[in-house]
């Protein structure tokens, strides 16, 4: 049980890597920045959020500095994305779509990374999101825009939604595939149906009578 939990959390943070690789690559295609820049944004994207994670763990350096196959996967994904641009932008929101992607795999990888060594269950849900959105406010941050958990969209809510049900099934001791599957579907279900349907958190206005 124990490789297989190992074996599902790489698959799921290759997958996040690449994907918000890609979202960060995009993005900064679109703002204008060199190749440098593409890929700085890139990788920044990609293993912001989990060397923050690793950092509050004790997993240090982190793993998104020391293992080969982060930095290799987010240079693929920015590569792809400069040289397939316009086949991945035929995608309407092309940056919200893989950053959805990234977001429910490294709520569910950072969520489960955390629980292996060793750490509470509150912990573990607050550094899922933690993963989650954290690449994503960087890039955001270092192009000039209001990072998304800032905005009133569903972002940082279906993170935590992902997290809740990794660690729910911890607890029961649910088999780890299936757990996987759903905290993986409800978050970037949550995600994508917002914003396709434009659901919003609620939001406070300045009252304008006074």
């Amino acid at each position: 049980m124990a490789q297989l939990t190992n074996d599902i959390y790489i698959i799921l943070d290759m997958i996040g890597t690449f994907v918000f690789a890609v979202s960060g690559a995009v993005a900064a295609r679109q703002r204008g920045l060199d190749v440098f820049g593409i890929f700085a944004i890139a990788f920044t994207t990609a293993c912001g959020g989990g060397s923050i994670r690793d950092l509050c763990i004790g997993a240090i350096p982190p793993s998104g500095l020391t293992h080969l196959p982060y930095l290799l996967t987010a240079f693929a994904a920015a590569l792809i994305s400069m040289v397939l641009y316009s086949w991945v932008n035929i995608l309407t929101h092309p940056v919200l779509i893989f950053d959805a992607v990234g977001l429910s795999t490294f709520a569910v990888a950072g969520t489960q990374k955390v629980l292996a060594f060793g750490f509470n269950y509150e912990m573990a849900i607050l550094l899922g999101i933690t993963t989650a959105v954290g690449g994503g406010v960087l890039r955001d941050v270092l192009l000039g825009r209001v990072p998304i958990i800032l905005r009133r969209e569903i972002y940082a809510s279906a993170a935590l939604a992902g997290a809740v049900i990794v660690v729910v099934g911890k607890h029961f001791d649910f088999h780890v595939d299936i757990i996987s599957a759903i905290a993986l579907i409800v978050c970037f279900g949550m995600r994508f149906l917002a914003l396709h349907y434009h659901w919003n958190l609620p939001a406070f206005g300045l009252n304008k009578n006074k």
